[in-house]
């Protein structure tokens, strides 16, 4: 994981090369990372673990000066990166099925109950999500690298320097505390 430390000080200075190497460095992690989000279906339908891992990687040429100090900033970004593509691929997909642009008719009102419970699932966390960073950052970044990034108690431990029973208490208030928003 040197190589991957080196290539972020590089990539912080500016140097389009290290960057495509920092993604050829991560892309195996970043690939888990999308994976394990994915899973079995997972709560989105529409992506693929590689299509989630390039839209991700488009999404961070954009940004052109990317300027992360460490291993740990760098996977949080991503996952907030990757949180962003999937919400984004949920929201196309749901305005594609009621017409894109077109003006829109309301026939009856089962049509929002069938669609897959995934995509509102996805929607309507994401939306939480931004209330609960207003008031706990932590916790909000503690629910992105779970819930939207696939990664276990452990591994969040590892990338925000934090106990396991620390990340497990958090996650913890952080499910209360959306369920609350959520119910509203």
């Amino acid at each position: 994981m040197s190589d991957l430390t080196e290539l972020l000080q590089q990539v912080s200075a500016g140097d389009a090369q290290a960057r495509d190497a920092l993604f050829g460095v991560a892309y195996p992690e970043l690939r888990k990372l999308a994976h394990a989000r994915l899973r079995d279906g997972g709560r989105n339908t529409c992506l693929q673990t590689t299509a989630l891992v390039h839209e991700s990687y488009l999404r961070f040429l954009k940004t052109q000066q990317l300027r992360i100090e460490d291993r740990r900033a760098f996977f949080a970004y991503a996952s907030k990166v990757m949180r962003s593509v999937i919400v984004d691929a949920v929201r196309e997909r749901q305005a594609l099925r009621r017409g894109g642009d077109l003006q829109e008719i309301t026939l009856d009102t089962q049509g929002y109950a069938n669609l897959p419970a995934g995509e509102n699932e996805a929607v309507d966390v994401h939306e939480a999500l931004l209330a609960l960073e207003q008031a706990e950052p932590r916790l909000a970044q503690v629910v992105e690298m779970r819930y939207f990034g696939g990664y276990s108690e452990a591994e969040i431990g590892e990338v925000l320097g934090m106990t396991e029973r620390t990340v497990r208490r958090d996650w913890e208030k952080a499910r209360l505390l959306l369920l609350a928003l959520l119910k509203n």
